[in-house]
């Protein structure tokens, strides 16, 4: 649960729905961004608007973890289309194109969220949140449904997994490669996997 103590006109932008409860004296209203990028993508691109004075309860939609992200003004971040929760007003959102050849194969769609300006982010996650500061050059190899946000650039390049990786991409021996420098924020749970381990559970009905 995230729990934001707003002063008098003090704004904070979250994700539809996931307003737990606020105070009384808290105003909120919905904003929806309209572009092409959106119709293309079916990407969310809504928000709530939450303003001041008062106490401001959220939380994700699946269990896990809640983490903030602090931005400078100069560091770019690219956030999971599921990942984003909140952000302050001095932070700006929009969708981003990685390519074609990124969006088959990472799990991330067409577009991204890209995230810049001043102030504070919220990301949520499927299980616990991990990250990894990456020293220039350093290379890291990432299951693709695990991935939250992230500064450090990357590729999408294929290995022989032999079956060991999580994602159907993965399996296939497509994985992301990270290089530094930068930092990369991981989720312990894959949807993907989490969704079949879950359907395996469901007793199956025969009909006679």
């Amino acid at each position: 649960m995230l729990y934001v103590r707003l002063q008098p006109g003090a704004e904070i932008k979250a994700k539809p729905g996931s307003m737990v409860a606020m105070d009384a004296s808290v105003r909120i209203k919905g904003k929806l961004k309209f572009s092409m990028k959106k119709l293309l993508t079916g990407g969310e691109m809504s928000e709530s608007i939450f303003t001041g004075p008062g106490e401001v309860l959220l939380a994700p939609e699946t269990w896990g973890d809640i983490v903030p992200i602090h931005l400078d003004g100069q560091t770019n971040w690219s956030v999971g289309k599921d990942a984003f929760l909140a952000c302050t007003m001095g932070v700006t959102r929009s969708t981003k194109s990685q390519g074609l050849g990124k969006a088959l194969f990472s799990g991330e769609g067409l577009f991204v969220y890209h995230v810049n300006g001043t102030g504070v982010m919220w990301v949520q996650s499927l299980g616990a949140i991990t990250s990894r500061t990456l020293q220039p050059g350093e290379q890291w190899i990432v299951d693709n449904g695990h991935l939250v946000a992230w500064t450090a650039q990357y590729k999408v390049e294929r290995i022989d997994a032999g079956g060991l990786f999580s994602a159907s991409h993965t399996d296939e021996g497509l994985v992301c490669r990270f290089t530094g420098p930068g930092i990369v924020y991981l989720q312990t749970r894959n949807p993907e996997t989490l969704g079949a381990w879950i359907a395996e559970q469901v007793p199956s009905t025969n009909s006679a």
